[in-house]
């Protein structure tokens, strides 16, 4: 299989596993031209997952990506696995203690 099917099929399985999990999601527009489109689209708000299906992954040229690619604000995120293992969710710390803030905020806020 070569690597850009490999990509969309990864893209795709990983949408399903959102969706499985109460969340809207599909792939994103990459396959129609649009470069600038999510590899996710997906209805967790300011969440940006770069994802990934590779049996070998550069974890900082895809961090870097992600960086990159989210909107100015949002969280990012790789989402990867390698043929029979579980998906993992990949972020800085930085991203990780944001998150964990936020949380604790809203549970503050109860």
């Amino acid at each position: 299989m070569n690597s850009k099917r490999k990509g969309a099929d990864g893209e795709r399985e990983f949408a399903e596993l959102l969706r499985a999990n109460g969340f809207e999601a599909r792939r994103g527009q990459q396959f129609a031209g649009g470069g600038n489109s999510p590899d996710v689209v997906h209805s967790i708000p300011a969440v940006h997952f770069e994802v990934k299906r590779v049996e070998r992954l550069n974890v900082n040229v895809a961090i870097d990506q992600a960086e990159r690619d989210a909107p100015f604000g949002s969280f990012y995120c790789v989402a990867h696995r390698q043929n029979g293992r579980p998906w993992l969710a990949t972020v800085p710390m930085e991203q990780y203690l944001t998150l964990h803030r936020r949380i604790r905020e809203l549970e503050h806020s109860k």
